[in-house]
């Protein structure tokens, strides 16, 4: 018999066993420490809670109740560990890890004009999302744009986390990159506040 606890994480509640626990409380113990300086340390935690959830969340399936510590070990084998994170604060968006599965498409609503269609298949195909807009424009000459983008849009669903985000582009859904990505979007707003207040 062993003891379990229950933790909110995500949003979402598990049961996980005693050892299980002390093994994911460590993890996220490095992983605070790591992001400590950073001003935007909360949402990098609070982005990498929600993958640990999903990653939880299909680990369980329909029929498992209780995290054991193999979960434990398997979701922060796949989230990477903060002490394998080089020692530079910046990780350019080149270096990042990608993914050796395919791309998921999304709408993506940081590079939307109207829904966000030509900016997630930007993203997807890996081209200028203005390049897609070029090729809705000419397919609305001909008649069957419009009837396109309506569907994908209808269809296509929109990234709202930044996992999403990170799979959209093809790049690993882990620690390094949840940081990176949040650090650059964070960076991104206030070069934008600070030219909408000149």
């Amino acid at each position: 018999m062993k003891k379990t606890f229950s933790v909110n994480l995500g949003n979402k509640v598990y049961h996980i066993d005693e050892d299980a626990y002390l093994r994911l409380k460590e993890y996220l113990d490095r992983i605070e420490s790591y992001f400590s300086d950073l001003r935007e340390r909360e949402d990098i935690i609070n982005d990498i809670e929600m993958r640990i959830s999903e990653l939880f969340t299909e680990r369980l399936g329909p029929t498992r109740q209780v995290i054991t510590y193999a979960d434990v070990e398997h979701v922060t084998k796949i989230m990477g560990d903060p002490r394998e994170i080089s020692g530079t604060d910046e990780q350019p968006r080149a270096s990042r890890q990608r993914s050796s599965g395919p791309k998921r498409i999304y709408r993506d609503p940081d590079d939307r004009l109207i829904g966000g269609v030509c900016g997630g298949l930007g993203a997807f195909l890996g081209i200028d999302p203005v390049i897609v807009r070029i090729l809705f424009i000419l397919f609305l000459i001909f008649g069957i744009g419009l009837l396109v983008y309506i569907i994908l849009w209808i269809v296509v669903p929109e990234a709202r986390t930044t996992a999403q985000k990170l799979e959209m582009r093809g790049d690993s859904v882990n620690v390094s990159n949840i940081g990176s990505f949040i650090k650059e979007e964070f960076e991104s707003m206030k070069k934008s506040f600070r030219r909408n207040k000149k």
